[in-house]
């Protein structure tokens, strides 16, 4: 069979170029993706703009259009053709005040409103903001209005108010869709009232080109928004996490100090205690009677209390690394490589399920790939490295904390041992240490994080290790 080589050639290229356009396209979305806010962060930036900023000006603003509409003319000179939208205009202002006066209340109330209550209602308000700014556009000049400038303002406050992404986009895109939408209605009303004889509003020359420039400048200002927004994101996330690295570092050097002094203190007097036996037992080797062997009692006890606390204090070693900005991924595939090395040939199948996206684990490597390597290490004793199944799955919780669960289908744990198989020295193995799950215990719990085993007779065991998103939780300022 012939195979035209230009063509194989233009297909290879086609399919590379088009693997480097979509790698690329995925990190220029990486970059321009905002992770939305914790929820202390949102209800801080609520309370500053809603509450404490548009609040009071749409307080005043409402008592100015009310006067405007019932005790003065309109601003501006109203046509009859105009009457219809003005009349309407009135009507819905008091629609308008109603629903303010709703979200001024969970505004005022939001210390016991829910997140995604108060979320909604910004959300909600800001659309209704953008229907009535756009009614006020229609009947006082439409594209020529100066209160086009507040669409502008509008799209500010959503930026700030609104930090989710998607949402933040789709409103400020429906806000430029309201200004657009007023403007044709206003430029077409101006028009047929012209052709009638009717003498008509002010409009500028070539309306329409006025109108597309004033909407490229509201599409521009909602890009700038959401691109400055990306970068404080991002200037946020790095202060972050330079402090995230400076307490756990801290951290792990006090605990270190505390273990250093925890070890001096005791094997100074163990060391004294063994020099004192030995002096008694070339003291008294002429002598006859059992001091020998009480003195010989003294020193293998003193030097297997010697050897636990060597133990113990191998197991809580702190201060040797650093802390890093590790992938949770890479560090289980490479725990899995270990325990698991295809040339070891093991009749056991790994099944991995990962999410997408990870934050990076803020920890000591070391402690990462003990935790792993101790808990695939168990799964893989459970079968007996024989026929089995090894489950591994990782995930991101909606609070950024992410959960690592290692299983298998072996024999399981009772459900009486569970809080023991984690207390140091306890084990069920013939040559077993004791100090496998102990030490994964401790190597979380040391960044505020936890492990948890979910076992029955005969179904297999899973532990359920989970690392906080933050060493110290954040409380949301007073409200």
């Amino acid at each position: 069979m012939k195979v035209d080589f230009r063509k194989w050639v233009d297909r290879h290229l086609l399919r590379g170029r088009t693997e480097r356009f979509q790698r690329v396209a995925a990190r220029v979305l990486g970059l321009l993706t905002i992770p939305p806010p914790d929820s202390p962060q949102l209800l801080y930036r609520i309370r500053r703009m809603e509450r404490d900023i548009i609040l009071p000006v749409k307080a005043a603003a409402i008592g100015m259009l009310f006067y405007s509409f019932y005790f003065t003319p309109w601003i501006g000179r109203v046509l009859g053709a105009l009457e219809i939208a003005v009349e309407s205009t009135q009507y819905f202002f008091w629609v308008y005040i109603g629903l303010n006066v709703v979200v001024a209340g969970l505004l005022l109330g939001m210390r016991w409103m829910p997140v995604a209550v108060l979320e909604w209602s910004v959300f909600t308000i800001s659309l209704v903001d953008g229907i009535f700014l756009s009614a006020l556009t229609l009947v006082t000049g439409g594209p020529d209005s100066i209160l086009y400038w507040l669409f502008l303002a509008l799209i500010v406050r959503s930026a700030a108010s609104v930090p989710r992404p998607t949402s933040q986009l789709m409103l400020n895109l429906t806000l430029c869709a309201y200004y657009v939408l007023a403007g044709v209605v206003e430029i077409a009303l101006a028009k047929n009232l012209e052709d009638s004889g009717t003498p008509v509003m002010d409009l500028p020359d070539r309306p329409a080109e006025h109108l597309v420039l004033q909407t490229a400048l509201l599409l521009l200002m909602t890009l700038c928004c959401y691109g400055l927004q990306v970068l404080f994101e991002r200037q946020r996330q790095a202060l972050d996490q330079a402090r995230e690295f400076a307490t756990r570092e801290a951290q792990l050097r006090s605990a270190g100090r505390l273990a250093a002094e925890f070890a001096h203190q005791i094997k100074n007097p163990l060391a004294i205690i063994n020099n004192a036996a030995f002096s008694l037992q070339r003291g008294l080797k002429d002598r006859p009677g059992d001091f020998h062997d009480q003195i010989h009692m003294i020193q293998e006890e003193v030097e297997r209390a010697d050897r636990i606390i060597t133990q113990v204090m191998g197991y809580a070693q702190l201060t040797e690394g650093r802390v890093e900005k590790l992938n949770v991924i890479e560090e289980l595939d490479q725990a899995l490589k270990e325990v698991f090395p295809p040339a070891a040939n093991y009749g056991i199948q790994v099944h991995r399920q990962y999410a997408s996206q990870f934050p990076p684990l803020l920890m000591q490597r070391r402690h990462v790939s003990e935790t792993f390597l101790n808990l695939l290490q168990n799964a893989r004793e459970a079968l007996n490295g024989e026929q089995g199944n090894v489950f591994v799955e990782a995930n991101c919780r909606s609070d950024y904390a992410i959960e690592v669960s290692i299983g298998d289908d072996g024999p399981g744990i009772p459900s009486d041992k569970h809080e023991k198989i984690f207390d140091a020295y306890y084990t069920t193995k013939d040559k077993g240490t004791g100090l496998g799950l102990a030490t994964v215990k401790h190597n979380v719990e040391l960044y505020g994080g936890s492990v948890r085993v979910d076992s029955e007779l005969g179904k297999g065991a899973r532990f359920v290790v989970t690392f906080p998103a933050r060493t110290l939780i954040k409380l949301a300022k007073p409200l």
